[in-house]
C-alpha cells in the first residue's frame, strides 16, 4: 500500500520545506512540487497554461504511483479551491494507495512575516503578500486536514503529518 500526501496551502505557509522534510523522513519517498510543473519566464496564467500544468502534475503523480521503487509520494502546491484537489485526485490511479489531503495554515502575522523575509531576500515579489493573505480563509473551506504551522518547526510539522 502506497501513501500519497497532498499538501496545500497559500504561498509562504511552509509547503515546500515540510514536503522536503517528509521526503527525508519517510521510506522510499519521492516529492513533486506543483510549481516545478509550471516554472516559466514569463510566468503566464491562462487557460492553456492551466490545462498544461494540471496535465503535467497528473502525469508525474501517476508515474510515481506506478513505480514500485516508491511507497510514499508527496505532492505540494497552492491549492486554494476544492476543485483543484478534486481534479488532481480524480485523474490519478489511487489503486492500493492511501491518500492524505492536508492544508497547511498559519496566522496572518506569521504569514506576513515569512513573506516579507522572502521579499527582502528577493525570493518573492511584494504583491505576493496581499494575494496570500486574501487566500488564507479559503483553506478553511477545503475537505482537508488542517495543520497550523504558526510557531512550529518544519520537523515538528512533518512528524505531525506522519502521525496522521
Amino acid at each position: 500500500m502506497k501513501n500519497l500526501y497532498i499538501i496545500g496551502g497559500t504561498m509562504g505557509v511552509g509547503k515546500t520545506a515540510v514536503s522536503q522534510s517528509l521526503k527525508q523522513k519517510l521510506p522510499n519517498a519521492v516529492f513533486l512540487d506543483g510549481d516545478w510543473c509550471w516554472d516559466s519566464d514569463p510566468f503566464q496564467v491562462n487557460d492553456k497554461t492551466k490545462k498544461m500544468v494540471m496535465h503535467n502534475i497528473r502525469f508525474m503523480l501517476n508515474q510515481f504511483l506506478h513505480c514500485s521503487a516508491y511507497e510514499n509520494v508527496i505532492f505540494c502546491w497552492v491549492m486554494h479551491e476544492q476543485s483543484i484537489i478534486d481534479t488532481i485526485l480524480a485523474s490519478i490511479d489511487k489503486t492500493n494507495c492511501f491518500t492524505k489531503a492536508i492544508s497547511l495554515t498559519c496566522d496572518p502575522y506569521t504569514l506576513r512575516s515569512r513573506l516579507e523575509k522572502n521579499v527582502c531576500s528577493g525570493i518573492r515579489s511584494q504583491d505576493v503578500i496581499e494575494r496570500s493573505l486574501v487566500r488564507m480563509p479559503l483553506y478553511e473551506r477545503l475537505n482537508t486536514i488542517k495543520i497550523d504551522t504558526s510557531g512550529r518547526s518544519v520537523n515538528d510539522i512533518a512528524n505531525s503529518i506522519i502521525a496522521l
